[in-house]
């Protein structure tokens, strides 16, 4: 099976002569390493790119605790935070900022994203999904499941939801990979950056002159009212778009994968029409996958004892959510893919008051894909051998970046 990569892993030097291979096996597992220090610590000190030692949090009791702990810094520019490049002045989004900024920003759109008006959409979802199985059914075979199917669904959600038009896809999406892929230069990423802020501060503009019922429109109306600046209307449209995509659409192609991988859990997933049934599935999906790799980076802004250890003011702290989703003491046999498992209070989403704001909506358009793709394409497999399947090691968001299949 091809490799999987840990981002935090390629930093940790506790030595000079730390094995830096990445993990040979399931490429759905975390690197052997991170249960190995699990196993051994629930904090370890890691090197990262400029020369810091942050602590690497690697168990789920202390990363709960951590996530929910109001002397833990989501704040980029505090001195300490370990960051993943470079900080520049143009890349800070309210999920990098602490309250009582965060929560002023976050509040202007948290209402779109409220349970029962994500649940109004439901039924839009699932025109969405049907249409798109209808053309990948009509189209030809084998089939990217991801440019056909995986992509386009969460895109066509958000686009609708923000207001941004969809015939625009490529060049958000472009620009969008460009930013979450850790090899992009700090240069390139600025740039990419830069386009979609601009991109989305004429969206602004043209909602401040002709609004509509969508979440820009109703920033823009906050820029109207003197509660925002454009600019910083522009910002959150960018992160909301960025997330609303990029994150489901990776879940969608290798939850499918994982699943054709687990034929068991894919014919138990299959023959149900429990929409409970089907919201616990995903749940675990969103465990056992847990997309993203990089670690959920914070700073500590007083000492804190952790499992017997203080972790000082000023020092940084990654929540590798991947192995702390596959702790034993949160989750019994933990690396075994199990649909009926209830699973719900995984980190995928993090914790806390930075828990994801889109993680309705995402469940929605999981649920909706898990229980009408796999019933409508009851033949649906693999079109390449698995370790000819590109997957996404250099991107803060894991996933792959094709999945041929047939039917």
């Amino acid at each position: 099976m091809p490799p999987t990569s840990h981002p935090v892993e390629q930093e940790r030097t506790e030595t000079p002569e730390y094995p830096m291979a990445r993990a040979a096996g399931c490429p759905f597992d975390p690197p052997p390493q991170l249960r190995e220090q699990q196993q051994e610590s629930p904090l370890t000190r890691v090197r990262l790119w400029d020369g810091s030692t942050p602590w690497l949090v690697t168990r789920y009791t202390e990363q709960r605790a951590l996530l929910a702990d109001p002397r833990v810094s989501a704040d980029v520019t505090r001195p300490g935070y370990p960051a993943q490049a470079p900080v520049t002045g143009n890349n800070i989004g309210f999920i990098l900022m602490d309250d009582p900024e965060h929560a002023r920003l976050r509040r202007m759109v948290t209402a779109p994203f409220a349970i029962k008006r994500v649940e109004a959409l439901r039924p839009r979802v699932q025109e969405i999904v049907d249409g798109l199985i209808d053309e990948l059914l009509a189209g030809p075979r084998p089939a990217d499941l991801v440019q056909a199917f995986a992509l386009p669904v969460p895109s066509l959600v958000i686009c609708e939801l923000l207001g941004v038009p969809y015939t625009d896809h490529d060049f958000f999406q472009d620009n969008s990979k460009t930013i979450i892929n850790r090899t992009t230069s700090v240069e390139e990423r600025t740039a990419a950056l830069g386009r979609l802020t601009a991109y989305l501060d004429d969206l602004v503009g043209e909602k401040l002159a002709h609004p509509e019922e969508d979440l820009l429109s109703g920033l823009a109306e906050r820029v109207r009212g003197g509660e925002l600046e454009r600019a910083e209307a522009a910002r959150m449209g960018v992160l909301l778009l960025i997330a609303g995509h990029e994150t489901t659409a990776n879940m969608i192609a290798l939850g499918t994968l994982a699943l054709l991988e687990h034929p068991d859990q894919l014919d138990a997933l299959r023959a149900t029409d429990d929409p409970k049934k089907v919201a616990r599935a995903v749940e675990e999906l969103l465990r056992y996958l847990h997309i993203t790799h990089t670690g959920r980076r914070r700073v500590a802004t007083e000492d804190i004892e952790v499992a017997g250890r203080t972790v000082r003011a000023g020092e940084g702290l990654i929540l590798a959510g991947d192995i702390g989703n596959r702790d034993s003491g949160a989750f019994p046999d933990p690396d075994r893919l199990d649909l009926s498992r209830d699973a719900r209070h995984h980190v995928a989403f993090g914790f806390g008051v930075h828990q994801c704001l889109g993680q309705p909506l995402a469940r929605l358009e999981l649920q909706v894909v898990y229980s009408t793709l796999y019933r409508r394409v009851p033949t649906l497999r693999r079109a390449a051998d698995l370790a000819d399947i590109p997957f996404k090691h250099d991107g803060s968001v894991y996933g792959v970046y094709e999945l041929p299949v047939t039917w």
